[in-house]
């Protein structure tokens, strides 16, 4: 009797087989033929259920930024409106949240790596270049939304503070990637609270 296969589960598996072989030699280098060998598959199998190499990678960024995106969700979820929380305890709930986007762990480092080498290519492949858009825009949407959530002080330009915001993320993902040995999973969380701190400064003593 011929094996039931899960169509749904085998692109799973070939997608994840395409980010491990990212982290270890690059994007460039998956090739059908490559991710087929480290999903342990022939490259047929894997052209039933991605035609060409340009619709496997579009799959695997929208995979992606899906799955990072429903978790950011479903914590942002958990926390509700935060009525209840102090000061302090909304920017530990930030950092926690902003948090998700680094490098901070093996699982949220293979994330920024691969998320990185989607981005690079997007600049000359016009076919990831609307979800690099949607990658940035939500980047951005969740920092506007976090933000407001803090209760910045009156003044504040919370426009002006997305951006900054974005860019810090985004410099320290790249670098904690790249110059691991500069900056690591302490070095993020305690540049992201500082920054938090000089937005919401702790009450005096």
């Amino acid at each position: 009797m011929p094996k039931v296969v899960d169509p749904a589960q085998r692109r799973r598996e070939v997608v994840d087989a395409l980010f491990r072989v990212v982290i270890r030699d690059g994007l460039e280098r998956a090739s059908l033929r490559t991710v087929a060998a480290e999903a342990r598959l022939n490259v047929g199998s894997v052209r039933h259920y991605f035609a060409t190499h340009a619709e496997l990678k579009r799959f695997a960024m929208r995979s992606m930024i899906d799955r990072v995106g429903a978790r950011l969700h479903a914590r942002a979820e958990a926390v509700g409106d935060g009525g209840a929380l102090t000061r302090e305890e909304r920017k530990e709930v930030a950092a926690s949240l902003f948090a998700e986007l680094l490098p901070l762990d093996e699982a949220r480092r293979a994330e920024v790596t691969v998320f990185l080498d989607f981005i690079t290519a997007a600049r000359t492949d016009p076919s990831l270049q609307d979800l690099a858009r949607e990658a940035a825009t939500g980047a951005r949407s969740l920092a506007r939304r976090v933000l407001t959530w803090l209760e910045l002080p009156a003044g504040v330009d919370v426009e002006l503070e997305c951006e900054r915001f974005t860019a810090l993320l985004d410099g320290l993902g790249m670098n904690a990637v790249l110059y691991p040995e500069l900056i690591g999973g302490e070095g993020c969380l305690e540049v992201l609270r500082t920054h938090l701190d000089t937005l919401l400064p702790p009450p005096p003593t």
